[in-house]
């Protein structure tokens, strides 16, 4: 479905020094620096794959999505998707794609939207009766039918972002690049749009492509993650894989009527209060079924719960053993 084998992509971008003097000497003679987005990136996606694309700011997603969605066209290396070249077949490859970017709008700002809409089906020349049903299911499913007769700049963000994924979807796309497409969204509108691509992935077999800084959205969408880093692929794996890998710290949180707990290896009291306490447990030098012997056995326990590290604590762990 999706095939990218040794993409690189340079940029040359102009600097100067701050000051009207820097300004004048940059009108006769520009210093430019050269920015590696990618280097020979490589990696496949079979179809009706959800796989979430992540990495510090500046590590190379964007320029990746735009090179997958025929924007840029990269220095060297090939990509193919369905069996097309996105730079070179743009006109047959936009029809099968459909791109959200979280920060841009495809709306036009001052009409309703289902004129945006229309305007859209006359770009991708959209058969009509296609069109109606997607917009019936659409503005069903995302729950549009107040919002599709108001301009797209007196919309909240929930509302135009929900907008933005029908816009997206109105042509019958078989792959969606989604970057950033919850920023700024409340939890409400969140789990909507979480809900919505989840459903499409399970009924339309749609190839789905995530990039985000949310990690929830990660764990909520995805099992597999490819993550970038200095414009090289750094790792590509499952996500439940990667979170047994690297969670090698629990937490339980005690409620007890009354005890006296000791330091043990492997096993940090956190914090403590009247009946309650917090312990951290290494589980590479103890299980938690041991854990929880060894604290039984020094309190009369009433309560207790047993979590691990987030997500996001993991991607952390990622960026600081990869150096990004």
């Amino acid at each position: 479905m999706i095939e990218l084998t040794n993409i690189s992509k340079t940029f040359q971008i102009s600097k100067r020094n701050a000051g009207l003097r820097e300004a004048m000497k940059s009108l006769l003679r520009k210093e430019y620096t050269k920015i590696e987005a990618l280097k020979n990136v490589s990696f496949t996606i079979k179809e009706g794959e959800m796989v979430g694309y992540i990495g510090p700011n500046g590590a190379g997603k964007s320029s990746t999505i735009k090179i997958m969605s025929g924007i840029l066209t990269p220095d060297s290396g090939t990509c193919i998707i369905d069996g097309l070249t996105p730079w070179k077949n743009r006109i047959e490859h936009v029809k099968k794609i459909g791109v959200v970017f979280g920060q841009r709008s495809q709306l036009w700002w001052d009409v309703p939207v289902i004129d945006s809409f229309e305007l859209i089906r006359d770009i991708y020349k959209t058969d009509r009766n296609v069109f109606q049903n997607n917009l019936s299911e659409l503005t069903e499913l995302l729950d549009l039918s107040e919002t599709l007769r108001t301009p797209a700049r007196q919309l909240s963000l929930g509302q135009r972002m929900r907008c933005e994924i029908a816009a997206s979807l109105l042509h019958n796309p078989k792959i969606l690049f989604l970057d950033e497409p919850t920023i700024g969204l409340d939890a409400i509108s969140k789990i909507a749009v979480r809900q919505f691509i989840k459903r499409i992935n399970k009924e339309k077999n749609t190839t789905v492509i995530l990039t985000t800084h949310d990690m929830q959205d990660i764990e909520a969408l995805t099992e597999r993650i490819l993550l970038i880093g200095k414009g090289q692929i750094l790792l590509d794996g499952s996500l439940a894989e990667l979170k047994k890998k690297n969670a090698t710290h629990k937490t339980i949180t005690l409620e007890y009527n009354c005890g006296d707990f000791e330091q043990t290896d492997g096993l940090t009291i956190q914090s403590k209060q009247e009946n309650r306490a917090v312990f951290v447990i290494n589980t590479e030098l103890l299980s938690v079924a041991r854990a929880i012997a060894i604290l039984s056995e020094h309190a009369d326990i009433t309560d207790l719960s047993v979590s691990g590290e987030s997500i996001e604590q993991v991607v952390v762990s990622l960026y600081k053993e990869f150096q990004i």
